[in-house]
């Protein structure tokens, strides 16, 4: 085990924090403060101070388990456990065809993960079922800024440029318990005398902070965001040079638009007409402002639309491709944005090509070594694989994501998980889905290996091996190693699936060369030297053809700086012009009834992080939230006879959740919150809505109609 500090960046959220760790003679690992990380600046939340907890092999699978022949898991070798899941995966697909087997990735796993994850789908298995759970997470405004700008980043600029900037609105996240080192950039956005708008339907720690908090009712976002467009045309607030320069649309987006005038955009959100008129001033007023949305208006079935709406304000105004202005998505997941740009998403091929699109193709498998035409199509999307198990889908290989807990209408998805023939699953943890299934590979976690991610500002990052994993505990691409070579994939296995995740990546980086994510001009040194380095970076000029930008120490060419901010110059469409959409609002796809009176949202607390697999086993997070509760207003509490703490019942048409009441006039009267951390009686996407947005097939976890019940004592 080493033991000097080593730099690294935390396994949770989008922010991907700097931090130091430094592993103890007791074998515990000291986080400690890494001022020279940019992003974070030292500052860590709870989750990423006890990161190393689940380190322990107290807490973690130490050794592969097996389903036995009374039903229960027991451990086994290596050997034994990758000869039953190649077997598994082989019966399924010489039955029933390739697309038999399917293939669930995450959006925590490394870029290198992902990469060789989507590769193993389709030259080994050839199968074209295979998304992740990012899908969940920013696919929605994935689909919205490719439409609008022809390239998907999170943000187009970094996290620096927040506090320099007149105005931020800020839709539908709630960074103080999302993601907290990030709100000192509000805090200081304000104290630089700008202004903070928050919009949600509760006053979260966030909203408290902000100069105007607009509390819109669950799934009026879209008509929310038109009504602001509306005022900007009435009060003449367009930028007309601008809109005329740089952009396409504006007329059907403008039509569009003013047919959603203030006082029936009320009547849709709640949202006063003071208040809107307040908000565009508040917008309008600087030189430079930004719209940044989060999973609140994105997890809807109209999520794409509505981000688009939110693009819309920002274009009508001259607010994106200018320094200090634009739209932005604050990602969830620690590595969601490099986890769909190298192949894990169903419709995607690395360096975020289009898996239809034949130059694409020809590219990534001439890196890959096999015929394009050898390549499957596109699949199913993560909810619609899901809830194809059991019958087109025999097979499941599942890689860091916990559906059981995570995924939409989880009763119905758990049950079809339970059909499955053949399950396996690679985790650190016995998930609630891990539990389920026939095997389970105990893999290595951030500090035990190396690799990297991409941040929410798309700044590329290596996470440094800081410790030594347990004996018994292989690497994610060591299993995929094993897996292919079971499966007959000899033929250049070495080259094809390496166990070294920099030769991992000098792969990804030819395969990505010249996509819209180019990754090319990206080596490990880079990454350690500078602290990150901002896709695209293309490769060096004259770089020879084996590797484009060669191996690190290689370049022949000026090397590329990165690019830390997008579309100054041009957007990345073909014309160059950004492009309007005209969307127009549309109701939820399940809106309030006599039986179900009610609407539910959902979310996180600061405690906990996604399903809560590894979280829920950190005794000093539980402690601060050690279960599910449901946020109800004062008004609905004495209407049921509630009083604080009492278990209550929120019941949906898929299902019923109990949980504790929380009873804050921080919501809405005629809305429910719980948080989706917990398994069990109080799991929160028991209720939730699997709609799928038509574009992003994001389901609506945002917004379902529910009724809530008394539950005796």
């Amino acid at each position: 085990m080493q033991n000097s500090a080593t730099p690294t960046h935390c396994p949770y959220c989008a922010l991907q924090c700097g931090m130091n760790l430094t592993p103890a003679a007791d074998g515990t690992v000291e986080v400690t403060e890494r001022a020279d990380f940019p992003v974070n600046r030292g500052a860590l939340c709870g989750k990423g101070r006890t990161a190393p907890a689940v380190l322990s092999s107290r807490l973690r699978l130490t050794s592969p388990l097996v389903r036995s022949g009374d039903g229960t898991l027991v451990p086994a070798s290596w050997d034994e456990a990758l000869d039953r899941v190649a077997a598994g995966l082989a019966r399924a697909r010489a039955g029933h065809g390739p697309d038999a087997v399917g293939v669930f990735g995450g959006g925590g796993l490394t870029n290198e993960k992902a990469y060789a994850l989507g590769k193993f789908a389709r030259v080994v298995l050839g199968t074209s079922q295979i998304d992740y759970n990012g899908r969940f997470c920013m696919s929605s405004a994935a689909a919205a800024g490719m439409r609008a700008f022809g390239l998907d980043r999170g943000l187009p600029f970094p996290l620096e440029d927040v506090p320099r900037t007149g105005c931020v609105i800020l839709v539908g996240s709630n960074p103080a318990e999302t993601m907290p080192p990030a709100l000192r950039y509000f805090s200081e956005l304000r104290a630089n005398g700008g202004t903070l708008i928050v919009v949600d339907p509760r006053r979260t720690r966030t909203a408290e902070q902000a100069d105007l908090h607009l509390a819109p009712r669950p799934g009026t976002d879209l008509a929310l965001a038109l009504g602001l467009l509306h005022l900007v045309v009435a009060e003449g607030r367009v930028d007309e040079e601008y809109v005329r320069e740089r952009t396409s649309g504006w007329e059907e987006a403008r039509a569009a638009a003013m047919a959603h005038w203030p006082e029936y955009v009320e009547r849709i959100t709640g949202v006063s007409v003071p208040q809107l008129r307040e908000a565009v001033r508040m917008f309008c007023a600087p030189e430079a402002a930004m719209v940044l949305t989060a999973r609140g208006p994105e997890q809807q079935s109209k999520g794409t639309d509505t981000v688009g709406a939110w693009i819309n304000l920002c274009l009508a105004t001259g607010r994106a491709g200018r320094p200090l202005s634009g739209y932005g998505c604050l990602t969830g997941q620690g590595n969601g944005q490099g986890g769909r740009e190298h192949g894990q998403k169903a419709d995607q091929l690395p360096g975020y090509r289009k898996l239809t699109d034949p130059v694409a193709r020809r590219h990534v498998a001439e890196v890959w070594g096999v015929d394009p035409d050898s390549l499957p199509g596109p699949g199913r999307s993560a909810y619609e694989l899901l809830d194809a198990l059991g019958t087109d889908i025999r097979a499941l290989l599942l890689m860091g994501s916990n559906p059981v807990v995570s995924a939409p209408r989880a009763a119905h998805v758990e049950e079809r998980i339970r059909s499955l023939d053949f399950l396996a699953v690679c985790d650190v943890v016995l998930s609630e889905t891990a539990a389920l299934a026939d095997v389970v590979l105990p893999v290595t976690q951030w500090a035990e290996e190396t690799g990297t991610t991409t941040s929410l500002e798309g700044r590329v990052l290596l996470r440094r091996r800081a410790v030594t994993p347990p004996e018994g505990v292989r690497s994610d691409l060591q299993v995929l190693h094993g897996l292919a070579a079971r499966l007959g994939a000899d033929r250049g296995l070495e080259k094809g699936f390496p166990t070294d995740p920099e030769a991992v990546f000098e792969e990804l980086r030819r395969a990505s060369a010249g996509g819209l994510a180019d990754y090319s001009g990206i080596t490990y040194r880079r990454l350690a030297e500078e602290n990150g380095v901002f896709w695209p970076c293309p490769a060096p000029a004259g770089a020879d053809g084996e590797a484009p930008g060669a191996a690190a120490g290689g370049e022949t060419g000026p090397v590329h700086p990165g690019t830390p901010r997008l579309f100054l110059d041009r957007f990345a469409t073909e014309d160059g012009r950004a492009r309007f959409a005209p969307v127009a609002h549309r109701a939820a796809a399940e809106e309030p009834d006599e039986e179900y009176p009610l609407l539910l949202t959902t979310g996180r607390v600061v405690a906990q992080y996604q399903s809560g697999a590894q979280t829920r086993r950190v005794a000093e997070l539980n402690a601060a939230a050690p279960g599910p509760f449901v946020e109800l207003h004062p008004r609905l509490a004495a209407r049921l006879g509630a009083a604080e703490g009492d278990p209550v019942a929120v019941v949906s048409r898929r299902g019923r959740a109990v949980a504790p009441a929380r009873i804050t006039g921080a919501i809405r009267p005629d809305t429910v919150f719980m948080p989706f951390h917990w398994p069990g009686e109080g799991r929160a996407n028991t209720l939730t809505n699997p709609a799928l947005d038509p574009t992003s097939r994001m389901p609506e976890f945002k917004v379902c109609a529910v009724r809530v019940e008394a539950v005796e004592p």
